[in-house]
């Protein structure tokens, strides 16, 4: 689903299995996991896989992914990419750096947030426009998860390129739907929703578009959504 958000000159992988074999990461990452639980083992050892394949879509050797502060991954030279991973969803997107600046991406599960994180990680603005959540069960569109996953995405695009913290109020966010709202109904129930969204920063750095622009997609009970940033931005393209 993934690569339905993203360019053509973006590699990206994904996959929904929980676990990959033994031996699948490198001696480095095995030594950054190893006193982790279960479930921090598989979502860190299934993302990389993922990002080993969107290496091999650039025509790149597979290689260790570390990270540094805030967990960001550590890309080859020239690359830059990101990885997500949530229960039954797993992905990794990679770009080189002379075709995009900064890129992120978020999967989430298509349900609505938890009790009191909304007001935490949405502007009064943001919840008068996206509405009352969903009643879970009902089919309907969770938009207060899907600009939860959206303002991730953001911050995974903005975090590699300021080195600064941002925060989910930082961000105002608009959201369009393009698909028609009837193609979330029958059988498959939302899986067809899609649309772009605007994010305005409230909190700006030269090195980056005051608004930054991206999609989103909505299918077999997952959010995903992807933002992307060109190094011509600042020349009139659109990111």
């Amino acid at each position: 689903m993934i690569e339905l958000l993203l360019p053509a000159d973006v590699s990206s992988a994904a996959t929904r299995a929980e676990t990959v074999p033994d031996g699948t990461l490198f001696p480095e990452e095995e030594a950054l996991i190893a006193r982790s639980v279960d479930k921090r083992r598989n979502d860190f050892a299934t993302a990389r896989a993922c990002a080993r394949r969107a290496m091999a879509g650039l025509g790149l050797p597979p290689v260790a992914v570390l990270h540094g502060h805030r967990g960001k991954p550590l890309w080859p030279e020239g690359i830059v990419g990101t990885l997500t991973h949530c229960a039954g969803y797993r992905a990794a997107a990679l770009a080189r750096a002379t075709d995009v600046l900064s890129l992120g991406i978020d999967a989430e599960p298509h349900a609505p947030l938890p009790t009191g994180v909304r007001e935490l990680v949405t502007l009064p603005a943001e919840r008068e426009r996206i509405g009352p959540p969903a009643p879970e069960g009902t089919g309907g569109i969770h938009w207060d998860r899907i600009l939860f996953s959206a303002k991730e995405s953001v911050f995974k695009t903005w975090y590699p390129v300021t080195g600064v913290e941002l925060d989910f109020v930082e961000a105002d966010l608009t959201f369009h739907r393009t698909d028609g709202p009837e193609s979330g109904a029958g059988a498959q129930g939302p899986a067809a929703a899609e649309g772009t969204f605007a994010a305005r920063l409230l909190l700006t750095d030269p090195a980056l578009p005051t608004t930054l622009h991206g999609r989103w997609r909505v299918e077999d009970d997952i959010v995903a959504t992807a933002v992307l940033v060109r190094p011509d931005w600042h020349e009139g393209s659109k990111s």
